[in-house]
Order: C-alpha cells, then structure tokens, then sequence
C-alpha cells in the first residue's frame, strides 16, 4: 500500500533532522567551509565563488525551516499528549488544563495570573501541600471564605 505524501514527509524530515543534529553533519558542514575559503584565492574571491556558498547556504536553511518546524511539531504534540495524560491520571489535577494550549493568549494570560496568584497565597500559607490545581485551589478559597464568614458571624 503506498504511503500518503505526508507520511513519506515526516519519515523524511525525522531521519534529516536526526542527521543533521549529528557531529557527522555538523564535520561536514565545517569542512564544506573549508573547502569553500581556502578555494578563494584559486577563484580570486570572484562574485561567483561567493555567490556559490550564499546561494547553497540561503536554499539549505530555507528548506530546513519547514524540516526542523515539522520535527518541533510532531514532538510538541507528543510531549502534550504525555501532559494530558498525567493530568488526566491525576486525582488531584484539574481536567481542566488538558488541551489549555488551544487557548489564546490571552486566556493562558488569565490562567497564569490566577497560577502566580495562587503561588503567592501558597508561599504565604507556608504550606505547599494546600491546593494542586485550580479546583482544589477554588474549593480551599471557598472552605476559607465560608470559615471566615462564620468566624464573623460569632464575632458580630
């Protein structure tokens, strides 16, 4: 069965990226400088020896921008659906947070404010253990609330 254009891409770009993170890959990209400067004076430094490691050098980082994105991709997926999975195993994580990175900006924003919030009461409680996750964190804050409304009640 033939395999479709997109998975002969990724297997391509796998094995390129593999490659080209190599000490092999980076020796012969250093030796392909070489090459290229100690050519200079049989060449007099003309306008075409330069324009032969410009132009080799523009196409290779051009076409590895899509090879080295494509490889982040797959692995930015991956390393989220491993996060997804610990939150989702977790007792005391909220579910909320499994696929938060398809929110705006703006929204992660509110979500780390109400996160360095949340640090912060924490450092003060001195007590790490008080709240995990946004729902644990909201059901302290209304067990608080609560005591405290009582307590001012009986004060009253």
């Amino acid at each position: 069965m033939a395999k479709k254009v997109s998975e002969i891409f990724e297997d391509i770009s796998t094995k390129i990226t593999c490659w080209t993170g190599s000490s092999v890959a980076f020796i012969t990209a250093f030796l392909i400088i070489i090459v290229w400067g100690v050519t200079g004076p049989v060449f007099h430094y003309s306008d075409t020896w330069q324009l032969v490691i410009n132009t080799g050098t523009t196409i290779i980082t051009f076409l590895m921008v899509f090879i080295i994105q494509k490889s982040q991709n797959k692995d930015s997926k991956a390393i989220q659906l491993k996060l997804n999975e610990l939150i989702a195993a977790s007792k005391s994580a909220s579910n909320r947070m499994v696929d938060i990175e398809d929110l705006s900006e703006a929204e992660l924003d509110v979500l780390h404010k109400f996160y360095q919030r949340l640090s912060d009461e924490s450092e003060a409680d001195d007590d790490i253990h008080r709240s995990h996750s946004i729902d644990s964190a909201e059901r302290l804050q209304e067990a608080k609330q609560k005591l405290r409304e009582k307590n001012g009640q009986e004060n009253a």
